[in-house]
């Protein structure tokens, strides 16, 4: 179908924000479908990019075999940072409502060049989790396909490499398809994937409290408030590597800021949904990850956390033992529904970030076109499918070890754009932080504290990857190669910078897009 660009033209109505100081903050209006999404539907949007029942049954276990029950301790440790951060998203949303986020505020607040890395950094990370999500939710689709066959051969089929790279692209091609349109079916689809995975790790704690000190858990240990001590860890390194992991399983809530040009209540809605996604993520996180530890207990033996045999999937481990053979299964469908529903809302921030991008002339033109009926970016949906499902095909064919070391340098991306957004919020507020005590701290302490934790991981994790060890084992000239693949990537994304450059030199001379000269919002 013919799709239709969203550019300002003659005769169109201008609506700006004016802040204190007499700072004109107007963003460009893109094509969207305003009011399509209520505060329920975005919080539910941010919930299911996080994708909880995944994390937890992919981070429980290493997290407990890095600071054993010190584990609920650091899921608070990690929570912190992104709840900083959270403040600094909602205090920008409020007066640049604009769908590129990160990249649109950074701008703003820095210049072109900060803000064109740092939506790289975005768009990249997302295509990394993109390709993660669709591995993931590929083997639960055959695990789960085995449990209820009850053929170990169909299982197996996840071990075909032909079989598993075929199944990954269809999800793909689904998910891209659902949101290609629009945020009425994402929504639709969403509320049923959400409240499924919810249900179903509620159910798993209340069974597990159930029958924490039972014959059938010799393992289990009694419940402690030291347990949410993060002093109490025995090493600083084992500290910050759960906490590396701890950041990972919070990343993905700011997908409800990247549909505020959808949302009813565009200033405020999205900046609540996104505390709500929080508080329910911290909820969801403590509870289970208490509840296992007093059931099994964080060592490696029997059915403890960190278990090497089974520590990478704990639920598959655990579902049969807490919940039954029948509601067992149960769990293996939340674990699928978890990584789908995530697989394919994470489309929203990376599909609207390049639209943004795009609209300020920070990448080609043809980005900006949106589906005149489902009032998407549907070029780049497509694209970040397409750029998904080849990265994941390449990856698996070329070396499981560089799959996997990309996951690991994932930590990296998210650490970078999150920082920087954060830093944004304190700059581009920086005349306003003397007006009173509120905001001086919603607008400048606390996102300061968030963006300075934040580095501290970044330039500690990016340390700690130099080392072959950290990640599959693999290297590059002696230099890891998380390390290599984490630098890489954003040094890529300065190359690309650099040919954008040559392209569109009106946006890095700072007159499309800076907080002196007000862009557009085009109104229906």
């Amino acid at each position: 179908m013919t799709q239709v660009e969203a550019r300002p033209q003659a005769g169109d109505t201008v609506r700006g924000v004016t802040m204190p100081g007499d700072t004109t903050t107007e963003v460009r209006g893109k094509g969207l479908g305003g009011n399509s999404v209520g505060l329920l539907g975005s919080a539910v949007i941010g919930i299911s990019t996080v994708a909880p029942v995944y994390c937890l049954t992919s981070t429980l276990g290493p997290t407990a075999g890095e600071v054993g029950l010190q584990m609920p301790a650091v899921f608070l440790a990690g929570f912190l940072p992104m709840l900083l951060v959270a403040f600094a998203y909602r205090e920008l949303n409020r007066v640049m409502p604009d769908c590129g986020t990160s990249f649109t505020w950074t701008v703003k607040a820095f210049g072109p060049r900060v803000g064109w890395m740092c939506g790289w950094g975005l768009v990249i990370a997302t295509i990394i989790v993109l390709s993660n999500l669709a591995g993931v939710a590929t083997s639960y689709f055959w695990l789960l396909a085995g449990e209820i066959t009850g053929s170990p051969s169909i299982a197996a089929l996840d071990d075909n490499k032909a079989a598993h790279i075929l199944t990954c692209l269809t999800l793909i091609a689904i998910a891209t398809a659902i949101s290609y349109r629009g945020m009425t079916a994402t929504k639709g689809v969403q509320y049923a994937l959400v409240g499924l995975q919810l249900l179903v790790l509620a159910v798993f704690v209340v069974m597990a409290f159930g029958k924490v000190g039972g014959a059938d858990f010799p393992t289990g240990v009694d419940f402690s408030w030291t347990w949410l001590n993060p002093f109490a860890v025995q090493s600083f390194s084992a500290f910050t590597a759960g906490l590396s992991l701890a950041i990972f399983i919070y990343w993905g809530w700011d997908a409800c800021l990247a549909t505020n040009e959808e949302t009813t209540g565009s200033t405020s809605t999205p900046g609540r949904a996104a505390m709500i996604t929080m508080v329910v993520l911290i909820g969801s996180y403590l509870a289970t990850g208490i509840a296992a530890q007093m059931i099994v207990g964080s060592g490696e033996s029997g059915l403890g956390l960190a278990n090497p045999e089974t520590s990478d999937n704990v639920f598959a481990a655990l579902a049969g033992p807490v919940m039954g053979p029948v509601l067992g299964v149960t769990l293996f469908v939340a674990v699928l529904a978890s990584a789908a529903a995530s697989l394919q809302t994470t489309f929203i921030p990376v599909a609207r970030t390049v639209l943004a991008m795009a609209t300020y002339e920070a990448l080609p033109h043809s980005f900006t076109k949106v589906h005149p009926r489902f009032k998407s970016p549907g070029k780049a949906t497509v694209i970040a499918g397409v750029s998904t499902g080849t990265f994941y095909a390449v990856m698996t064919l070329v070396s499981e070890n560089v799959l996997v070391d990309t996951i690991y340098a994932l930590g990296l991306m998210i650490c970078f754009y999150y920082a920087l957004t954060a830093f944004a919020c304190v700059w581009f507020f920086r005349r306003e932080l003397t007006a009173s005590a509120k905001d001086a701290l919603l607008k400048g302490v606390l996102p300061a504290l968030g963006g300075l934790m934040l580095t501290a991981v970044f330039v500690k994790t990016l340390y700690d990857s130099w080392d072959p060890a950290h990640g599959s084992g693999s290297s590059v000239l002696g230099i890891g190669s998380v390390f290599v693949i984490g630098v890489g990537l954003l040094l890529a994304g300065v190359v690309i910078m650099l040919v954008m450059q040559r392209r569109s030199p009106a946006f890095f001379r700072g007159e499309v897009l800076t907080r002196e000269t007000p862009s557009l919002v085009v109104e229906d």
